[in-house]
Order: C-alpha cells, then sequence, then structure tokens
C-alpha cells in the first residue's frame, strides 16, 4: 500500500508535466477515485489510509490537511517528504499500479473538481450510502468501508 499522499504527488506531478493546473479538491478526488478502481481491479488497498464520508463527498483526511491552506487555488508544488509511487519511499506491492495510475489520469485528468465531486456523489455510491446510513449532516467523518468501495467498482466493471 501506498501514502494517500504519495499518489496524490503522482498526479501533482502529472499536472506540471502537462501544464494542468490542479486545486486541492481535484487531488482528493482522483486519489479517492484510484483507490477505488484498484479495489476494484485487484481487491487491493491502494493507499494505506481511510477515507470519510463528510458533506462534500469522500475524503482522506490526513490529505485534505496537508491540502487546505491551497483554498480552491492550484496546487504549486509537491507535498513534501513522500514522494511518488514507485519511488524508493514507496515501492510498488502490485505491477500494475502505475499503469492504473496513468489511465486515471487520462480518463478523470481533466475533470473540475466540482465534476469529480459530483461522480463521487451519485445516487448508490459507497459515499452516498455511508452518508445517508450515518445521518450525513449530524454525524460527518463516517468511515466508507474498503469492501464497499470494492463492491461499487467491480460493479462499474461488470457494466
Amino acid at each position: 500500500m501506498l501514502s494517500s499522499e504519495s499518489v496524490a504527488n503522482y498526479f501533482i506531478q502529472k499536472s506540471f508535466d502537462r501544464g494542468v493546473p490542479l486545486t486541492p479538491m481535484q487531488v482528493l478526488k482522483l486519489v479517492y477515485i484510484s483507490h477505488g478502481w484498484f479495489r476494484g481491479y485487484f481487491s487491493q488497498n491502494l493507499i494505506n489510509d481511510a477515507v470519510q464520508a463528510w458533506r462534500y463527498g469522500p475524503v482522506i483526511p490526513d490529505l485534505y490537511r496537508k491540502l487546505k491552506h491551497y483554498g480552491r487555488g492550484t496546487i504549486d508544488s509537491a507535498i513534501p517528504g513522500y514522494g511518488v509511487p514507485g519511488d524508493y519511499q514507496n515501492p510498488l506491492s502490485n505491477p500494475h499500479t502505475l499503469a492504473l495510475l496513468d489511465r486515471i489520469w487520462e480518463i478523470y485528468g481533466g475533470y473540475t473538481g466540482v465534476q469529480l465531486s459530483a461522480m463521487t456523489h451519485q445516487t448508490g455510491t459507497p459515499w452516498d450510502q455511508i452518508w445517508h446510513q450515518s445521518g450525513g449532516d449530524n454525524y460527518s467523518g463516517a468511515i466508507i468501508p474498503n469492501e464497499l468501495i470494492e463492491r461499487h467498482y467491480k460493479e462499474k466493471i461488470s457494466a
């Protein structure tokens, strides 16, 4: 498993390489979506962090805290000290990790944070299920089980 910060740095570096600015919301959603597809394809965790159901969608709290100082602005540097997947700090336990991250970038990298958020808020998504089961506005921060994330993405793969 990787840290969510190293996966975030992967997308931040892609944004620099391609000249495509990213906001914290985009990065948070790209990391979550990557984790979902990874669970769907490999039944393994991509990241070692729990995902929580917050008002505005699935959030990885530690990653959120590291990016929130950008507000709605563009991220201008990698998260220091975490590296990227595949470097000496972040060895890959699955040989398909980088290919999957590249594909996520190709498919989702051009969406705005609002568009990505809307994708993760659709009826029946893991966020939607946990948000409503836990009382939503009365209890923000319920953990979205990885098994639920996996089931959702396996259904997307089957469709």
